[in-house]
């Protein structure tokens, strides 16, 4: 909210700044300076004895006039050349000033005004100025008054301000909290805003999103919850008719015999299917898991690959302490990536394991490895790579997912990067 407030306030002080600028500089165009008008207002004593008594005087008596006043008069009054007056001033007065105008010195709390421009006050007096100093302008005074001014009105835009940011931060945080709870698989969390709020209409938008991406991951996990049951009833029938069908033809030709052990390996795979959909649902929808203590040092020394032609070799640290979580499930994930390592691995798979701030384990193989482009979407359910080997490895691209979707329930991380070994190396952090 702080950062929000911020902003704002900033740009309000900004902008009245600005206009304050744009109204100075109107005025001064429009209607003259408003600090000389403020000078020319306080100094409007000495001017009127100027204009008033000593001007009125008669051309004999201007003089003595102008003395009587400086005798009683705080102000200097004193008559100075013309053209030493003009060379002092700004060349914007200069035309005020030669036509006998009054000119008003803001600075130096002064003004100029020719005596006469027709010389008949006395001999010469068209080539003097009058020049009153220490004059009572205090320019001070007024610039504190439009600072109140401006600090009153900057107050009182500045508090409403604030007032709305904090309702509009408390709704974005509504916001943020719905769709991190979201994220992290809480389908009901909604987005709690008043109807007042000035987010409200977005916080409508994004609940019923959330209504329909709810209903539709819902009615997935139905779908595949259902189709993985009833698949199971006539997988079942087949194993079993298959068994009683080649127990029957137990002494037929052997030929025969191949086909239905290869038909039943078939039924096996569709079993298997079965159980990975049945597992990667499971875990796509699971919002909490059971949570128990263990130790991931005999977990992770009793994986292994599957048995096959390639040297195992596994690294694990003595003391790895202690994981909160589902060790079977956390088993199951090691198992994977040591399972799509071996179909892969040419020669050799490596496990590692070590402890620092983190979990560290390291699935490492010398096979063809994974693509930088398509490291992210191994993980996804179904992916294959396009590649030959990836056909003839088998499987059904679920294992990586179950793998990726078990460490995240564990609080971890899983990443991809090349191995020194020349493969692929899967590095778990929990």
């Amino acid at each position: 909210m702080n950062r929000l407030f911020r902003r704002f306030a900033l740009l309000v002080l900004l902008a009245m700044t600005l206009a304050s600028a744009v109204i100075y500089l109107t005025f001064r165009l429009l209607f003259g300076d408003p600090l000389e008008q403020i000078a020319r207002r306080q100094a409007a004593g000495q001017i009127f004895l100027l204009e008033q008594y000593i001007d009125q005087a008669p051309a004999d008596e201007w003089l003595p006039r102008l003395n009587k006043v400086r005798e009683v008069s705080e102000v200097t009054l004193e008559l100075q050349p013309l053209r030493a007056t003009l060379s002092s001033l700004p060349s914007r007065q200069h035309e005020a000033l030669l036509r006998g105008e009054l000119v008003i010195d803001v600075a130096g709390k002064a003004y100029y005004r020719r005596v006469d421009t027709t010389g008949t006050r006395y001999i010469g007096s068209d080539e003097d100025v009058i020049h009153a100093g220490h004059l009572p302008i205090d320019i001070g005074e007024a610039l504190g008054m439009e600072a109140i001014r401006f600090a009153v009105i900057a107050l009182f835009l500045l508090v409403p301000i604030g007032w709305w940011s904090r309702r509009h931060w408390r709704g974005l945080q509504a916001l943020s909290k719905m769709a991190d709870d979201f994220g992290h698989g809480n389908l009901s969390a909604r987005a709690d805003v008043a109807r007042s709020a000035s987010i409200a209409p977005l916080a409508g938008r994004i609940n019923e999103m959330a209504d329909r991406i709810a209903a539709l991951l819902e009615a997935r996990k139905h779908l595949l919850h259902a189709v993985s049951h009833e698949l199971r009833t006539p997988i079942a029938r087949l194993e079993f008719g298959m068994e009683l069908l080649r127990e029957r033809h137990a002494g037929d030709d052997e030929a025969l015999q191949r086909r239905l052990q290869a038909m039943l390996a078939d039924v096996e795979e569709l079993k298997a299917l079965v159980e990975e959909l049945l597992s990667l649902n499971q875990l796509d929808h699971a919002e909490a898991m059971p949570r128990q203590a263990f130790a991931p040092t005999p977990l992770l020394r009793a994986c292994t690959p599957p048995q096959g032609a390639h040297e195992f070799n596994a690294s694990i640290a003595d003391d790895l302490g202690e994981l909160h979580g589902d060790a079977r499930l956390l088993a199951r994930a090691i198992n994977n990536l040591l399972g799509n390592a071996a179909k892969y691995a040419q020669s050799r798979i490596t496990l590692t394991a070590t402890r620092g701030e983190q979990l560290h384990i390291v699935v490492e193989d010398d096979g063809p490895g994974i693509p930088a482009d398509a490291r992210a979407q191994v993980f996804e359910p179904f992916y294959r790579l396009t590649r030959q080997a990836d056909h003839a490895a088998g499987g059904y691209g679920l294992g990586l997912a179950i793998a990726a979707r078990a460490i995240r329930l564990h609080g971890g991380d899983i990443l991809i990067d090349a191995s020194p070994l020349g493969g692929a190396r899967f590095t778990v952090s929990i």
